[in-house]
Order: structure tokens, then sequence, then C-alpha cells
């Protein structure tokens, strides 16, 4: 019996130290993480579609839990409110229909940066692709990362001495496998990858309404597609204005190459 208890510490510590260090290691991945498509239009002026018809217009800033637009100017609300900015959290990003760069509201100096973005991003360097190629190496490495937790937690539970714990403790072992997923999403795809920096035929769904946008495919992550230099028309009878776009994937598909 004191043998069995002194290997059956060392294997229950071991696995209860790798949930934890699996556990810190998506939180701090989450913390410091935010989604590329939407980091490329922070301090910009940018307008927010949303799906309830909503417009929000605003310099944004971009944290890994949300987005904030900053107005120009403060205003009252319907109620008297005074308003200074508007907050979109992270679990409301479902209710996300585009966001819109315009190119005339930006400052001079966002145009010029913005300008250098569209000469990179348009039929790339070959050392630009390579790079890319690199990046998507450790990419596809870390997508797995989650088969691999999934598989040692599996495989712990069955064959280790740590078993009864981590059964006991499934909540929180499936909580720690929710963090680490949403904190590395799935962000490689193949179909693509082939198409960045070229001109592409979004197909983008507006209510009951299938609209398309030619534009250059700049990047996509799990969630959003980034899209620039579109003519965009926000509604059927709104003149047609230069933009770049960001839209949720659900909603923005890339159907056809455009050139």
């Amino acid at each position: 019996m004191p043998y069995i208890f002194a290997v059956t510490i060392p294997y229950t510590a071991i696995t209860i130290i790798f949930i934890v260090l699996v556990t810190l290691l998506a939180a701090f991945i989450r913390r410091i993480s935010r989604d590329k498509c939407l980091n490329d239009f922070e301090q910009n002026m940018v307008t927010l579609e949303n799906t309830s018809g909503k417009i929000i217009w605003g310099k944004l800033r971009v944290e890994n839990t949300g987005l904030e637009f900053i107005y120009l100017t403060t205003h009252k609300d319907q109620e008297g409110h005074d308003e200074a900015s508007y907050i979109l959290y992270k679990h409301e990003y479902p209710n996300i229909a585009a966001l819109i760069r315009y190119h005339d509201e930006l400052s001079e100096s966002n145009k010029k940066k913005r300008e250098r973005e569209l000469t990179k991003t348009y039929h790339p360097s070959l050392p630009r692709r390579l790079k890319r190629k690199i990046l998507n190496v450790f990419k596809t490495i870390r997508d797995s990362v989650m088969e691999v937790v999934n598989t040692l937690v599996s495989l712990a539970k069955k064959t280790t001495p740590a078993r009864g714990v981590l059964t006991s403790q499934d909540k929180y072992v499936t909580q720690m496998k929710q963090e680490l997923a949403g904190s590395v999403g799935a962000s490689y795809e193949p179909l693509l990858e082939r198409y960045i920096g070229r001109r592409v035929v979004l197909e983008l769904l507006k209510g009951d309404k299938v609209l398309e946008y030619c534009g250059v495919l700049k990047d996509y992550t799990a969630d959003f597609v980034e899209i620039i230099d579109v003519n965009y028309k926000p509604k059927e009878d709104q003149p047609t204005r230069k933009a770049d776009l960001v839209v949720p994937r659900k909603y923005g598909v890339v159907r056809h190459l455009g050139e």
C-alpha cells in the first residue's frame, strides 16, 4: 500500500501541473492576442454595421476582449445622456455585419499607410510570400495544439493513476480545453491562402440578400476576412464609395477569383 501511494502521487501531481500550465498558457495567449483583421483597422475611422441595422462610427480601438469606437465629439442620446464612445464586447461579435473603413474618412497619414499596405498586399513579392509560408507552418502547428491536448487528457483519464482526479474534474478539464481552443483558434485555410494578395469576389449576406463585392484579399482569421480596395455601397439608394472591409466569415465568403 505505501508503494502504490508513492507511485500515485507523482502521476497525479504531474497531470494536475500539466492542466494548470496549459490553462495558464491559454489565459496568457488569450490576453495578448488580437484578431489580425480587426487590428488592421485600429486607430482608423471605422463604420460598424450591426446585423440589427444599427450604425456606429468612430476611431477604432482594438482589444482582445472587444472593440471601442471613440466618437470625434460627445453627443447626447435620446434620453439625454452624454456619450463619447461605443463598446462592443467580444461575445457580441456575432452581431457584426461588417466593419467598413472608407478611404475618404482617413487622415492623410492613414491614407499613406493604407496605400503602402495595398502596394505590399496586391501581388506580393517573393520575400513576402516566403515569409507568409513560414508563418503558416507555425499556424498549422498552433492549430494542432488542441488535438494534442485532447489526446493527452483522454489518455491520462484512461491509463494513469490520475484518472480518478481527471474524471471527477471533467467540467474543469472541458473548460480548460475550451479556453485553449478559443485562444489559438483555427487560422489556416488552404482554399483562401492561394488567393491572398489577389482580387477576389466576396459574397456578403445582408438580410435576405447576397451582395457581391470585388476587392483584394488581404488576410483572414478564424472569425473574419479582410478585403481591401472595394467599391462599397451600404444600401441600394446610396452612392458607391471606396472602402476596405472586415466581415465575419459566417456572413462573408470568398466565392470567386476576380482576375
